[in-house]
């Protein structure tokens, strides 16, 4: 257009016949043709609803990627100019795939994990029974069995399903990289081309400059090594995942005894390996000073120590169960640009966080009601916290960092034991004190899985109450205190040690309360208070009390969740999902979780010891035994919850005949709920907990356990003075 306005002013405004210049010779071309017949089709046809897919998941990842599109993105550089990023993904000892007999393997109900998939994922295994059953495609036994073992992987929380999901952004980038290097006759004229060795070279080239993965499994060596039959199969389903992706890298430390002087000494090395056509080619092997997780956390120094081997200006750092989808893949280009952005108008961003999806939802009630609450926060409560709070941090989540930024300053993993228990917000701290800048980004989102069961839940809440109390002991938090602006101060506090030190105040205060009034009580005054008639207008301390016992309850916890929904998918949804869970006891177990985050966040506080607590990623598909729960619960539950119990029974007995039995009723019923929510709450939650021969089971089990000597050697597990 503006050619042939130059052209005009240069001729004088010579007027031209409209259409003058029409290329008739076009009709002819078939690319064109294509074209034009695709803009008629897009203008005339109605999509029928049969096309819409009958899967759920689909429905949302293209309802996603389509409503993202609208939203406010940066425009995507070429991919020859756009930043080149890595991807590190610490591993320790986790499933990588699950074996045939994983899969048949039944529970004492006769439930295995295939089935149990196959009840949550009916309509997936109906398709993917038609596709390995096509006579077409040819499968053998052999065949079907490592397609099944995949099917499940990808729906557990596994090492092949992160890595698969990683991949996607190297076939996104090489098939951005072929629609910009072909020519319209080219892309028309088929896929094909990009299979061309030539084309097909270049185009995995500069995928490769762009791109690089690396998986830090700190354990390789020893898996390698080992007797046991689920460490070498972990470590042969690896060296396949690097056959399989070629573009792979897994890093490892490797410990080896060499003799200097004559003597034998044991020396680390980092080392990086690459698959391909042999089975695992050294790269690199770099010389350690030491044992690097013997001296700091475990996750922290994984990460730490493969970070060397990462390239580019930007990393983003993706856990062992998170997921990637391929349609949100193409859209790296855009966020990388990010970067180059000054949000403030003062500096550009260091960590830009992006949005998750909990993919493990459907597996029970318990991880719908995790999954909604991890919703509420890794949407409307990140978008607050970044802007206009300014006081987002990075939560473990799959935030990319600027690269060159953190690693002259630290890196982004805080490693000293112990204190550093919850590394990765203290990255989020470590930028913003060295004048970074967080923001957050919504248009697109990567899958996240979360625990399902009780006792995987109640151990990864007492694994983050733990890590909130050594931050509160920490230096980090003391600086931030000091520099930030007193309304930034307040934002910072309520959102990282405020809420752990608010739900402790909550249960203190119950506790406060419970024994103001039993010595009340006991010691006559509250007679004297109700039955002289000297005094009046007492009511007015009651009418408050009734009023702050609906809080307790936990319903301002799930405002939030309630408002993400409500904006996502339309306000009767959200109160009919708000309604579904408290018909499943959302309120109970969320009730039960203050507990565990009080108990181990005033552990902490006092005593110290926290430490990394594995929960687990599995499908819980078995009944916890009663011994059990009470091993995990009867500090931080059971004890608190009977001395409540005692305190509320006096309080009834012996105040019971000079009161109004309404304002009663009122002030202690949420008090009984927190009793009973931190009494049964485990109970309640546990598959097939109200089977009767289970509930036998149980009780001889306990007996057994409750009856057995201790003494040295002895397992806690096996007898009660023991433990």
């Amino acid at each position: 257009i503006l050619e042939r306005y130059r052209v005009q002013i240069q001729s004088n405004y010579k007027k031209e016949q409209r259409f003058e210049r029409l290329n008739i010779a076009l009709t002819q071309n078939k690319s064109w043709r294509e074209k034009v017949v695709r803009l008629h089709l897009l203008f005339t046809v109605k999509e029928s609803a049969i096309n819409v897919p009958t899967n759920l998941d689909a429905r949302r990842r293209i309802t996603f990627f389509t409503n993202s599109l609208f939203m406010n993105i940066p425009s995507a550089p070429k991919v020859r100019d756009m930043i080149s990023f890595s991807v590190l993904t610490p591993y320790y000892r986790e499933d990588v795939l699950y074996s045939v007999d994983e899969l048949y393997k039944e529970n004492e109900d006769g439930i295995s994990t295939l089935f149990y998939l196959q009840k949550i994922y009916p309509d997936e295994w109906m398709n993917f029974q038609k596709r390995i059953n096509d006579p077409k495609l040819n499968y053998s036994d052999d065949d079907k069995k490592e397609a099944t073992r995949h099917w499940v992987s990808y729906r557990g929380q596994t090492l092949s399903r992160t890595v698969r999901g990683m991949m996607y952004y190297k076939h996104a980038l090489e098939l951005q990289c072929f629609l910009e290097s072909a020519g319209d006759y080219a892309s028309f004229g088929g896929y094909q081309t990009m299979e061309s060795s030539q084309g097909n070279e270049r185009v995995q080239a500069l995928g490769d400059m762009k791109f690089t993965y690396v998986v830090s499994c700190q354990l390789l060596g020893a898996l390698k090594t080992s007797k046991d039959p689920r460490d070498r199969r972990r470590y042969n389903d690896i060296l396949n995942l690097m056959i399989m992706y070629p573009s792979l890298r897994v890093a490892y430390i490797d410990e080896r005894e060499e003799f200097v002087n004559g003597r034998s000494h044991i020396f680390y090395y980092s080392v990086l390996l690459k698959g391909g056509n042999s089975y695992n080619t050294e790269i690199y092997r770099i010389k350690l000073p030491g044992p690097p997780t013997d001296i700091g956390e475990g996750k922290p120094e994984n990460q730490n120590h493969a970070i060397i081997f990462t390239r580019g200006e930007a990393l983003q750092t993706i856990d062992m169960n998170q997921d990637n989808y391929f349609e949100e893949a193409f859209k790296m280009r855009n966020v990388l640009e990010e970067f180059l952005k000054s949000p403030s108008g003062q500096r550009e961003p260091t960590i830009l966080g992006l949005r998750e999806h909990i993919f493990t939802g459907s597996v029970s009630s318990l991880a719908s009601f995790m999954s909604n609450q991890e919703t509420s926060f890794v949407t409307i409560s990140q978008r607050i916290l970044a802007n206009p709070l300014r006081v987002r941090f990075h939560y473990g989540h799959s935030d990319i960092f600027d690269r060159i930024f953190h690693i002259t300053r630290g890196g982004i993993s805080k490693a000293s034991k112990t204190i550093n228990l919850s590394e990765d917000v203290f990255a989020g701290m470590n930028s913003t004190l060295r004048g970074g800048y967080i923001t957050h980004h919504e248009y697109i989102q990567v899958g996240k899985g979360r625990d399902v069961g009780m006792n995987q839940i109640s151990l990864f809440e007492a694994k983050v109450a733990n890590g909130n109390g050594e931050q509160t002991l920490s230096r980090d938090v003391y600086r931030l205190g000091h520099r930030l602006d007193f309304f930034r101060m307040l934002s910072f506090y309520f959102t990282t040690v405020g809420f752990y030190l608010s739900s402790m105040v909550t249960v203190l205060t119950v506790y406060m309360f419970l024994y103001g009034r039993f010595y009340l009580v006991m010691s006559g005054l509250e007679r004297e208070t109700l039955e002289n008639l000297s005094i009046h207008q007492s009511k007015a301390l009651e009418q408050a009390l009734v009023t702050q016992s609906v809080f307790q309850l936990g319903l301002l916890m799930v405002l939030p969740m309630v408002m993400e929904i409500g904006l996502e998918k339309g306000f009767r949804s959200a109160l009919g999902d708000f309604i579904i869970m408290q018909l499943q006891l959302a309120s109970v177990f969320f009730t039960f979780q203050l507990g565990t985050k009080v108990h181990y966040f005033g552990r902490t506080i006092l005593h110290g010891g926290s430490k990394y607590r594995a929960t687990g990623r599995g499908f819980v598909v078995f009944h916890a035994k009663f011994s059990e729960n009470y091993r995990l619960y009867s500090r931080s539950h059971f004890v608190k919850g009977l001395e409540l119990v005692i305190l509320l029974v006096l309080y009834q007995i012996y105040g019971h005949s000079y009161r109004s039995s309404n304002i009663y009723l009122f002030i202690t019923s949420s008090l009984w709920f927190l009793v009973g929510s931190w009494l049964f709450g485990p109970f309640v939650f546990n598959p097939s907990g109200f089977d009767w021969q289970k509930t036998v089971d149980d009780w001889t089990d306990w007996k057994r356990w409750m009856g057995d000597r201790g003494g040295i050697g002895m397992h806690p597990d096996r007898s009660w003075e023991s433990w």
